[in-house]
């Protein structure tokens, strides 16, 4: 095969930052995507539904015309004290798809998330009444536990549990990175779904210490051993609905990334697809890849699926070490590599 045309895909779970980033990268999701869900951790995070809709409006702003078609579906930051009401309300209104959980400290930008998943009780009940899905980075915090271990552990002492409790909430768990998450959604209901980034299929935790430390092979969650990235890939390469895209595309500047901080997140977005289907090629499971990309998320979502089409052929060519400029230079995943793979533009 030399040429594959899927209906146009949606990514869902993205950061698109604000400001002059925000400006840089978000026609990079757009050109490839019709629709994604934006991560509400700003450095000010996206409590309000009053917040996530002015953040919309800077979105919007930011897109160039031939991207003026892109939906950004907007989420709320759950805190120990989020108001109930206005986040419903926000659903209501139009303007929250989802709500994230974040135990504070997991990530960038997570200092103001949930101590207790206890104290968002009341929330959850109001998310699942209204059928409003919840999103969850899914790993625990405490110092004591290996960073390698911290999604299995969230799973057994939080996740189950939660799940129980709420049965007929909507869970994404998003971008997992083991056997165990894989396992758990599988064994989960159809209320349980998950997403998985295209850096997880490709790369397991020794490329971060590749030629010494490699900053732009850091995320959060970080990679895991070969046998967890092995899992991940038979789970989004064999068709089954309960899995989806989701790059958790997440820029910073090069200086940013290339300092003592060397900043959690991976900007993968410029050539998403093609990593994606780079991955689907050498499994061999092309004839899945639209399901994953295009079909699955949708319809958990209970959203409509996307008009049109986006096509990819097999030409190889070669990702720029960096992409942009001045203080919003960024370098791309794959970069200075030779993917098979290119979207053919409209």
């Amino acid at each position: 095969m030399d040429r594959i045309t899927i209906r146009t895909p949606d990514d869902w779970h993205t950061h698109q930052r604000d400001g002059e980033m925000l400006k840089a990268v978000v026609n990079y999701t757009a050109r490839q995507f019709r629709r994604a869900i934006v991560m509400p951790n700003l450095v000010d995070p996206v409590i309000k539904s009053a917040d996530a809709a002015a953040y919309r409006d800077r979105i919007r702003a930011a897109l160039t015309p031939e991207n003026a078609g892109f939906e950004p579906l907007m989420t709320c930051y759950l805190t120990d004290t989020i108001d109930p009401d206005d986040v419903a309300q926000g659903h209501a209104d139009g303007v929250l798809t989802a709500a994230k959980l974040y135990p504070a400290g997991a990530t960038t930008n997570s200092d103001s998330g949930v101590t207790d998943v206890a104290n968002i009780f009341p929330v959850l009940e109001r998310m699942e009444a209204i059928g409003m899905p919840l999103l969850i980075h899914g790993e625990v915090t405490s110092d004591d536990i290996d960073i390698f271990d911290r999604e299995a552990v969230f799973i057994d002492r939080i996740l189950r549990d939660l799940v129980e409790r709420f049965p007929k909430l909507k869970v994404v768990f998003e971008h997992i990175t083991t056997k165990d998450a894989v396992d758990f959604v599988k064994e989960s209901g159809p209320l349980v779904a998950a997403t998985i980034t295209p850096q997880h299929l490709h790369i397991n935790r020794n490329a971060i210490f590749k030629g010494g430390i490699n900053p732009h092979q850091y995320c959060l969650p970080v990679a895991k051993r070969e046998l967890h990235r092995l899992a991940l890939r038979e789970a989004a390469t064999a068709g089954t609905a309960k899995f989806f895209l989701g790059t958790d595309t997440a820029p910073h500047a090069q200086h940013a990334k290339e300092s003592a901080c060397g900043c959690a997140g991976i900007f993968n977005a410029p050539y998403a697809l093609e990593s994606y289907l780079a991955v689907f090629d050498e499994e061999d499971a092309i004839e899945h890849f639209e399901g994953f990309a295009s079909l699955h998320g949708p319809a958990f979502y209970g959203l409509p699926l996307n008009e049109g089409t986006v096509t990819l052929e097999c030409v190889e060519h070669e990702i720029p070490a960096t992409i942009g400029g001045g203080d919003t230079l960024t370098v791309p995943f794959h970069a200075g590599e030779t993917i098979r793979w290119r979207m053919v533009e409209a």
